[in-house]
């Protein structure tokens, strides 16, 4: 019987605790700074530094448009499916075979399609993607193949039962906000903890409760939230800032922010709410200040390969991290982070091959000249970044883009991570409908049923993090509900094994 653990695992009074500390910030403050008290949390003892990058693609990636089929058979399938023309040429929203040499995949050791098969697999990135092929190749990133939420494993037949006791799914798929909300949180859309909040709820105390254990350049983020660490949102500018109390212009007084400042340092007020808000503005222009004066002291080397990035808007996201990352002495001397930036631009039902192109190149060039900023402060092994989507999207396609999907393909990168490899297994490249081995793996239009749930991604990567096995199941509650290998064949490893 499967353990099932419901979005309540973590506590109500927990939830009630956030909800309190979040009111007391006040309408006027911006989301950044969304600062409370942080008292209660558990810790791991970090004596190193480690980080995680989660990069996630807004709108659900195309994981055959990203990760392409190489070997004749499957490319075969794939370019047909797809509108591909005769002679492995481009057609539809096929790629050319041709197109694929400069990014072909060597892994150290072929994936095997124990599902359909058919033998091993090749793979090849998408054409602009040469700097993460090369980053593969040598040895620093992986793919972890059919990932996305899961209850409990599933395949085609037990989804089309309609038996949700023994085969319970995850609700609203293929809704961009939920899906989202399940990759970062493991619960629909109105969750307010994530789970990189959550390791950062384990992480606060051997952080010294520092606010900078969790931080996004990307806007408000769930998978930042815990049950007390509170995500700090910056821009790729650095700090938002409270311009009455820190801007003369605003007002056009010295005197007036001057009077401002004195009033939000005075915690003798007999009403308790007025205290806390001051208390919790005060503490924000003292975080911003902090931030502002540790990106200024920590200005060289200039992260010259992000910077030249012009345009690119995860480039200059990743910059940012770059620079408090190389900032963290000055930022409490903090041991672990959590970092949150994001790309938009993948709903793409039309337009994939325009859209789609650009945004496999920034992603690529971003993620390639962020790993080579890490590799320049000698931090590549204590850095670890990955990627997320809301979904995969249809290997079938709908003229010029592709439907929301389930499972997708995505990507690890680090001096940490087991690289030029495959984890997990390769999905059959097909659209069928029929009891076939090959159409057990997908809901029809190759809208992939995952065959590794994000729980145990997630998990993989808080095992490296310094999450111990008995705090897992308080950072992805799922992760009980797998283990082993189902009677399809496939595994369900709690730890996939592409960290070192």
């Amino acid at each position: 019987m499967h353990l099932i653990q419901s979005p309540e695992f973590h506590s109500r009074r927990a939830f009630l605790r956030r909800s309190g500390q979040l009111a007391m910030t006040g309408a006027g403050l911006p989301i950044a700074l969304n600062l409370a008290a942080m008292s209660e949390a558990a810790a791991f003892d970090a004596t190193d530094y480690k980080a995680m990058v989660c990069v996630f693609m807004f709108g659900g990636n195309d994981y055959s448009h990203m990760v392409v089929p190489y070997d004749d058979p499957n490319y075969n399938l794939y370019s047909t499916i797809r509108g591909g023309g005769a002679g492995q040429t481009a057609g539809g929203i096929a790629l050319a075979k041709s197109a694929l040499n400069a990014t072909l995949l060597a892994p150290t050791v072929a994936p095997v399609d124990n599902v359909a098969g058919t033998g091993t697999r090749q793979y090849a990135f998408h054409p602009a993607m040469t700097g993460l092929a090369n980053l593969f190749n040598s040895g620093k990133a992986a793919v972890q193949l059919n990932v996305g939420p899961l209850i409990v494993p599933t395949n085609r037949a037990q989804f089309a039962s309609g038996n949700r006791t023994l085969y319970p799914q995850p609700p609203q798929l293929f809704s961009h906000n939920d899906q989202q909300s399940l990759w970062q949180s493991s619960s629909p859309e109105g969750s307010t903890v994530g789970w990189g909040g959550h390791m950062g709820d384990l992480a606060l105390s051997g952080n010294g409760g520092s606010l900078f254990t969790c931080m996004s350049v990307s806007g408000n983020a769930v998978f930042l939230s815990g049950d007390t660490a509170l995500q700090y949102q910056l821009t790729t500018n650095g700090a938002i800032k409270i311009r009455p109390a820190t801007d003369n212009s605003v007002y056009g007084s010295t005197a007036v922010r001057s009077a401002l400042n004195n009033m939000v340092r005075q915690t003798t007020s007999i009403n308790k709410i007025e205290n806390e808000y001051n208390i919790v503005t005060d503490r924000a222009l003292k975080y911003e200040s902090a931030v502002t004066g540790a990106l200024d002291v920590a200005t060289n080397p200039e992260f010259a390969g992000l910077k030249a990035l012009n345009g690119n808007g995860l480039a200059s996201q990743l910059q940012m991290v770059a620079r408090l990352i190389r900032a963290r002495a000055q930022l409490n001397n903090v041991k672990r982070q959590v970092f949150f930036v994001s790309m938009g631009g993948f709903d793409l039902h039309d337009g994939l091959l325009a859209q789609g192109n650009t945004n496999m190149q920034r992603l690529s060039d971003a993620m390639t000249a962020f790993n080579q900023a890490m590799s320049d402060i000698g931090m590549a092994d204590k850095v670890t970044s990955f990627t997320a989507s809301d979904f995969g999207r249809t290997l079938a396609s709908n003229g010029d883009g592709t439907d929301h999907g389930w499972g997708s393909h995505h990507i690890v990168v680090g001096g940490a991570v087991k690289g030029a490899a495959f984890y997990g297994t390769p999905p059959p490249v097909s659209v069928g409908s029929t009891s076939a081995p090959t159409d057990q793996w997908h809901l029809g239009q190759g809208r992939l049923i995952p065959t590794t749930s994000v729980d145990q991604y997630a998990a993989t990567l808080a095992k490296w993090f310094g999450v111990s096995a008995a705090e897992m199941p308080g950072v992805v509650p799922k992760i009980v509900n797998f283990g082993g290998t189902s009677p399809d064949g496939v595994a369900y490893p709690k730890d996939l094994g592409f960290m070192m």
